[in-house]
C-alpha cells in the first residue's frame, strides 16, 4: 500500500513538471527586442513563421499603401518577393489592417498579434506602418518570430532630428538613410535647415543650396515613410546665407556698418523678402509646419547700437514698447502669414526673453533649447505647445556630443529641460536631437553617424515609450545591434576600388594618386607631391565653399577632412566628391582641378587606370 501511495505521488509531481506552461508563466517571458521597446506583450504558445509562400493581404487603398512599402522593404532586407493580395488568408501570411475604429490605438498606434498568420491593426495608415515596422525588425533577428500580442501606442505626438545642412551641403544619400532609420525606429518628425535653389533670389545661391529636384524626392521618401519633413529658413537672425549679397535689406548699427546675418525687421522689403522665400519652398515642401529660427538675433550685440528697431516698436505698439517687442512684431507677422497658407509656426526658445510686452501669437510651437529667464514651465502656463531641443541632445560637428549613455542611465525623458524638469508631460510635443555643423570640417558626414545612431535610438525610445527598458546601457544598445539599420540604408562607407595606385584621366587632364581608405569610408589621394586638399577661397564654417576653388596636394595631415574624398560612381567611372564641400572637381581650361557643384558645372568623369 505505501508502495503504491508513494508511486501515486511520484506520478503526480511528474504530471505537475510535465504539464503545460500555465498562462501566468507565460506573462512573464519577455517580449521580442525592438527599439523602441514593446512595453506590452502578452505572449502566447507557438510561434509565427515567415516563409516562401507568405504574402501580404491587403484590401483597402490605404492597407495597399503600408503593404507595398513593406513589400518593398522585405525585399530589400534580403526576404525575397512578397506579393500583395487581397481577400481571404492562410498560413504564413501578413495581414495589414486600417480600422478606424480602433480608436484607442490613436493616429500612431497599432496592434501587432503572431501566430499560425501575422497581423498589423492600426486605426490610420501611420498606425499600421508602424506596425510594420515592428515586424520588419522582428524578421531581422529570423524568420520565426514567438507569438504573443501587443498593443504598441506612442507616449509623444512629435519624436524627431533636427539637421542643419544650412551654410554647408549634407549629401542627399546621407538624409535618405537618415529618413529611412527613423521611420525604423518610429520618429516621425524631421527638421532640415537648409536652402534651396531660388529662382525668385538668384543673388541668394551661394553653395550649400539644394536643387528643387533633390527636395522634391527626399520629401517623396518622408512621405512614404511617414516621416513629416520641415523647412527651415532662420530669421531674424542667422540669414547671412540669403542676405549677403543684399545690403539693403541688412540691419544697419549706429555707426553705420551693415551686418550681413541680420535682417532689418523695420523694412517692409525685408518682411517681403522673407515670406517670398517660404512661397519658394511651398512648391517643394509639403509639412504642415514651417520653422522661421527666430534664435541668437542679438547674438554678439544688443539692440541699443540699433535705434531704428526701438522708434519702430514705439510707433506700432506706444512709447512703453521695448526693442523685444519689433523681435516679436516680426515673428507674429510671419506667424499670421503662414498661418494664411495652413502652415503652423515654430520657433526656437531663446529670443524669448521677458523684455516684450507684445506676446507671441498663440499656438506657435516653441522649441526649448536654451536656458534663459522664461523657463519651459511658463511657456507652457502661457498655451504654447513645446517641444524639448535640448542642447544635451546635440551633436556638433568637431565639437559638443550629446552624452547618449549619461542621458540613459539618468532616465532622461522629454520632461527634462535645460534649467527646469517638469512633472508632467501635459503640453509637450515631445523631443528631437539636433546636428549642427558649427565647425564644418570637424568631422565627415560618415564620422558624425558614428554618434548619430546610439542618439537617434535613444530619442526614440524616450519619446515612443518607457525611456530605460532595459537595465544598463549596453544592454539597451545590444537592442540596436539585434535590429539593424533599416532596409533600404546604404553603407555610405564602402569604397569601390581597392587601395593601390591608379592613374586617374579626365578632360584631357591625367594624374597618378596613390588611393588609401580613410578609417570613415573615404579616400585620399596621395600623389608625388602630397595630397589632394581643397584649401582657399572664402570660408564659411571653417569650409572653402567657394566654386571654383583648386584642389590641390598639400603636405598630408591623416587628421585633415579636407584631404577625405568620396568615390562616386559614374557611367563607368568615377565623381571625385570631397567629403566636406560635396563639390566634385573637374579639370579647367589650363588643367587645374577646381570644385564645382554639379548644377554648376557636370563633374568630370574620371576613369582609373591601376599600376
Amino acid at each position: 500500500m505505501r508502495k503504491r501511495l508513494r508511486l501515486v505521488g511520484v506520478m503526480a509531481v511528474l504530471m505537475v513538471l510535465l504539464a503545460p506552461v500555465p498562462a501566468l508563466a507565460r506573462q512573464e517571458q519577455a517580449p521580442p527586442v525592438t527599439v523602441p521597446a514593446l512595453s506590452d506583450w502578452t505572449p502566447a504558445s507557438g510561434s509565427y513563421a515567415f516563409r516562401p509562400g507568405s504574402r501580404l493581404v491587403a484590401d483597402s487603398p490605404a492597407e495597399r499603401r503600408v503593404a507595398g512599402t513593406l513589400a518593398d522593404d522585405l525585399r530589400a532586407a534580403g526576404h525575397g518577393r512578397v506579393p500583395v493580395v487581397t481577400g481571404g488568408t492562410r498560413a504564413g501570411d501578413i495581414v495589414i489592417d486600417v480600422r478606424p475604429g480602433r480608436a484607442a490605438l490613436g493616429d500612431e498606434g497599432y496592434e501587432l498579434r503572431a501566430g499560425e498568420r501575422l497581423s498589423v491593426t492600426g486605426a490610420t495608415e501611420t498606425g499600421a506602418f508602424y506596425g510594420t515596422r515592428t515586424l520588419l525588425q522582428l524578421l531581422a533577428q529570423g524568420d520565426r518570430i514567438p507569438a504573443g500580442r501587443t498593443v504598441d501606442v506612442p507616449r509623444y505626438k512629435e519624436r524627431g532630428v533636427g539637421v542643419c545642412a544650412c551654410y554647408i551641403n549634407i549629401s542627399l544619400p546621407w538624409l535618405e538613410n537618415l529618413v529611412r532609420e527613423m521611420a525604423y525606429h518610429k520618429l516621425n518628425q524631421l527638421l532640415l535647415e537648409l536652402k534651396v535653389k531660388s529662382d525668385a533670389h538668384p543673388e541668394a545661391n551661394t553653395w550649400g543650396y539644394y536643387t528643387k529636384d533633390q527636395i522634391r524626392r527626399l520629401v517623396a521618401l518622408g512621405e512614404r515613410y511617414h516621416v513629416e519633413i520641415i523647412p527651415e529658413i532662420n530669421s531674424p537672425g542667422h540669414m547671412d546665407p540669403w542676405i549677403e549679397n543684399r545690403p539693403d535689406l541688412q540691419l544697419t548699427d549706429s555707426d553705420g556698418a551693415k551686418q550681413p546675418s541680420r535682417l532689418d525687421i523695420t523694412q517692409p522689403a525685408a518682411f517681403d523678402y522673407y515670406t517670398s522665400l517660404i512661397d519658394e519652398y511651398a512648391q517643394v515642401f509639403t509639412a504642415g509646419s514651417w520653422h522661421m529660427g527666430a534664435d541668437e538675433y542679438m547674438l554678439g550685440s544688443d539692440f541699443a547700437k540699433y535705434p531704428q528697431v526701438l522708434r519702430y516698436a514705439q510707433e506700432k505698439y506706444g512709447p512703453d514698447a521695448t526693442p523685444q517687442d519689433a523681435f516679436i512684431d516680426f515673428v507674429n507677422r510671419v506667424h499670421a502669414y503662414a498661418a494664411a497658407k495652413g502652415k503652423k509656426l515654430r520657433i526656437w526658445n531663446d529670443g524669448l526673453t521677458g523684455a516684450n510686452t507684445v506676446p507671441v501669437t498663440a499656438g506657435t510651437t516653441v522649441e526649448h533649447w536654451l536656458n534663459v529667464a522664461t523657463k519651459p514651465s511658463q511657456l507652457l502656463a502661457q498655451g504654447y505647445p513645446l517641444m524639448n531641443a535640448a542642447y544635451a541632445l546635440y551633436l556638433v560637428r568637431g565639437g559638443f556630443h550629446s552624452d547618449t549613455k549619461g542621458l540613459y542611465d539618468q532616465s532622461w525623458d522629454p520632461r527634462s529641460f535645460e534649467g527646469e524638469k517638469l512633472a508632467s508631460s501635459d503640453g509637450i510635443t515631445g523631443a528631437k536631437i539636433s546636428l549642427w555643423p558649427d565647425n564644418g570640417r570637424g568631422e565627415t558626414e560618415n564620422e558624425v553617424s558614428v554618434g548619430l545612431w546610439p542618439a537617434l535610438r535613444h530619442v526614440a525610445q524616450a519619446t515612443w515609450s518607457d525611456p530605460h527598458p532595459d537595465a544598463t546601457y549596453a544592454a539597451f544598445t545590444a537592442r540596436g545591434t539585434a535590429v539593424g539599420h533599416a532596409p533600404g540604408w546604404r553603407d555610405l562607407t564602402r569604397v569601390p576600388v581597392a587601395d593601390g595606385t591608379y592613374t586617374f584621366d579626365a578632360d584631357g587632364r591625367s594624374f597618378d594618386a596613390e588611393v588609401r581608405r580613410t578609417a570613415d569610408g573615404y579616400v585620399t589621394l596621395r600623389t608625388d607631391e602630397g595630397c589632394l586638399e581643397i584649401r582657399g577661397g572664402k570660408l564659411t564654417l571653417n569650409v572653402p565653399l567657394q566654386p571654383g576653388v583648386a584642389a590641390a596636394p598639400q603636405a598630408c595631415d591623416a587628421a585633415n577632412t579636407l584631404q577625405r574624398w568620396e568615390l562616386e560612381p559614374a557611367q563607368g567611372g568615377y565623381h571625385l566628391v570631397n567629403a566636406i564641400t560635396r563639390m566634385a572637381v573637374s579639370a579647367d581650361a589650363d588643367g587645374a582641378l577646381v570644385q564645382y557643384p554639379p548644377d554648376q558645372r557636370p563633374p568630370a568623369l574620371w576613369l582609373l587606370t591601376a599600376h
